[in-house]
């Protein structure tokens, strides 16, 4: 399984992104999938994800709401919108995919696929 993420780049605070994740395996939507980030010395952290059925969604504290996952199951993507950027929202954010199906919790197995991930870079 590829996981492609894209959309990163530089922005101003209070800005906005969107991210972007397609995978390349056709069995997409009976995975969980969701979104980590690694800001410089320190450890990767899970920002939020979605179930496979997409009813339920999980956001860290320091991003619920102004972060938004949504997924395509047709489009085998995941997506993630950040809005009103904050500079220590500066980070490389990876996609992953949930390592069993359907499953009901966040990564309870661990991920299963990393992407490659995207660079989001917040200045003040």
């Amino acid at each position: 399984v590829q996981l492609q993420a894209s959309g990163g780049g530089l922005v101003q605070a209070g800005g906005s992104l969107r991210l972007s994740c397609a995978a390349s395996d056709l069995t997409f939507s009976r995975y969980t999938m969701g979104w980590f980030r690694q800001a410089p010395g320190k450890e990767r952290e899970f920002v939020s994800g979605i179930w496979w059925d997409a009813d339920t969604t999980y956001y860290d504290d320091s991003v619920k709401g102004r972060f938004t996952i949504s997924r395509d199951n047709a489009k085998n993507t995941v997506y993630l919108q950040m809005n009103s950027l904050k500079p220590e929202d500066t980070a490389v954010y990876y996609c992953a995919m949930d390592r069993t199906t359907y499953g009901r919790g966040w990564f309870p197995g661990g991920v299963g696929y990393w992407g490659k991930g995207t660079q989001v870079t917040v200045s003040s």
